[in-house]
């Protein structure tokens, strides 16, 4: 899961990068149909595969450009934005400055990349594609499969050495970070403006601390606490998630008229447990089993746009014994399975730094944590499973300093269960120029640009002129605007 290692020690500074001189990027274009149509131009900037060693092998980022329309003399230069993962594909987002109040975007040379291994760049990863298919094991260990998955996550680890080669050395998160000022000289540009979601932030914060002074404007939204990469980070997320999905099913049980599924959340949440109790028996559809099921509803403790749409899952299976809905929701396509983004995400989180390799320390830990956190954390767990097994070599985190850049926008909604609001406050401290803006009693997780005036105003003004508002005294956040809203369902005809 984005957003998650065991910091026992300072951490050593990481040196610049040696230099490189990448060739101009040579735009053409995009293959993607939605970019082609937006009228963005696409192409590939050469970057070192092992920046020790810059004169050695090279390998290709994907980039994508959607052009200012501004006159020149309005123009702000570029604007490099990350959607997170690891592993994510941010090629699309070169879109994103459409969603910009007030026509600001206009004024940026928006620039999506697919960080290195990741979708259309070259090579791009991949290990076991239908690693994440139907009818896996239940991720409970008193189901008695924890041999199962210890063999699963060694297997798939061992795939990704033979098929990663030596990218597999080099996928840490300061490559990326190399990777994005590779693009800076590509594109001919002094500075960099960034915009980072989830993991992005991560990437910004660690930009921010080598490259200071290429760092323009910053904008991070879900923010990752870079004092506790991955490890520790996983497990807040359980206890996180745990909350976030109680809330879920009090929601549920407010709208009971709508999906027959109980009149409090006690109710709710003992009917999705015994509801997985059965998948351990029978399959949903043949398809859907306890693990399957668990993973389907974490997208509610990630976002509460995405409410409904599982929440109508639940009671057509519950009610009316129709699996399509939790098909659909869960999303694996066995026609053409992929496993790109999980395989980079892997490989950067178990590379960043060294994972527990003692697999009785990991039991333990877990066991602890799911005595309080019981919905997510041993499904986490085995998520991360073959970190304990993984072969690429392993680096040394930044100590994230960013009291170099002139400013910072940080976002963040109160309870964001992927990257908890710790870590806001975390890179508060960390970026003493920065103001952090609150979503209030929120539970989505980077839900900038998200339709709410107050933050996504604040946005544009930032961008626009780079004004912020008032940093204000203490440990907390500096405004505070409403959340992202639960949505209100309405009842079908007949209900």
């Amino acid at each position: 899961m984005v957003a998650a290692g065991v910091l026992a020690a300072p951490v050593a500074q990481a040196s610049p990068a040696p230099e490189f001189t990448p060739a101009p990027v040579q735009w053409g274009p995009c293959a993607a149909e939605r970019l082609a149509t937006a009228g963005a131009e696409c192409g590939f900037v050469e970057v070192p595969l092992d920046y020790d060693d810059p004169a050695g092998a090279t390998i290709r980022v994907a980039v994508s450009r959607v052009r200012h329309t501004v006159p020149d003399a309005e123009y702000q230069g570029v604007m490099l934005v990350n959607p997170g993962g690891p592993g994510g594909s941010g090629l699309g987002l070169s879109l994103l400055g459409g969603a910009i109040p007030n026509g600001v975007g206009a004024s940026y040379d928006w620039i999506g990349f697919d960080p290195r291994g990741v979708g259309a760049s070259e090579p791009a990863l991949s290990c076991i594609p239908d690693y994440a298919g139907y009818n896996r094991p239940d991720f409970q260990p008193e189901a008695g499969t924890e041999q199962a998955w210890l063999d699963r996550s060694e297997a798939y680890a061992n795939a990704c050495a033979e098929n990663g080669g030596p990218l597999l050395d080099n996928l840490t998160s300061i490559d990326n970070v190399r990777d994005m000022d590779t693009i800076r000289r590509a594109l001919g540009q002094e500075q960099i403006n960034y915009y980072g979601f989830s993991y992005g932030t991560y990437l910004g914060q660690v930009y921010s601390t080598l490259f200071p002074d290429r760092v323009r404007r910053i904008v991070l939204d879900g923010v990752v606490n870079s004092r506790d990469i991955w490890y520790e980070s996983n497990l807040g997320q359980d206890v996180a998630f745990q909350t976030n999905i109680e809330v879920f099913f009090d929601w549920i049980a407010k709208y009971d008229d709508v999906y027959g599924l109980g009149t409090s959340g006690e109710d709710v949440e003992a009917l999705y447990y015994a509801t997985q109790d059965e998948l351990r028996e029978a399959p949903a559809g043949g398809l859907i089993g306890p693990a399957e099921w668990n993973e389907l509803f974490l997208g509610a403790g990630y976002n509460v746009g995405l409410y409904t749409g599982i929440a109508e899952a639940f009671s057509a299976w519950v009610n009316q014994g129709d699996p399509a809905g939790l098909i659909d929701v869960y999303g694996f396509d066995p026609e053409a399975p992929d496993d790109n983004g999980y395989a980079i995400y892997l490989a950067t989180i178990c590379t960043d730094l060294q994972w527990p390799q003692d697999y009785d320390t990991v039991r333990s830990d877990n066991t602890r944590v799911d005595a309080i956190a019981p919905f997510e954390t041993w499904a986490n767990a085995w998520f991360n499973g073959p970190c304990s097994f993984w072969q690429g070599e392993v680096g040394t985190p930044v100590e994230v300093d960013g009291s170099g850049v002139e400013s910072a926008l940080l976002l963040s909604e109160t309870f964001d269960g992927a990257t908890p609001f710790a870590g806001a406050l975390q890179a508060r401290r960390d970026f003493p120029t920065a103001v952090l803006v609150e979503g209030v009693g929120g539970y989505t997780h980077s839900a900038s640009l998200s339709g709410i005036a107050c933050t996504d105003d604040l946005i544009a003004d930032y961008l626009a002129t780079g004004a912020l508002p008032e940093r204000v005294p203490g440990d907390g956040s500096d405004v505070q605007c409403e959340p992202v809203p639960q949505p209100v369902p309405v009842a079908p005809d007949g209900a």
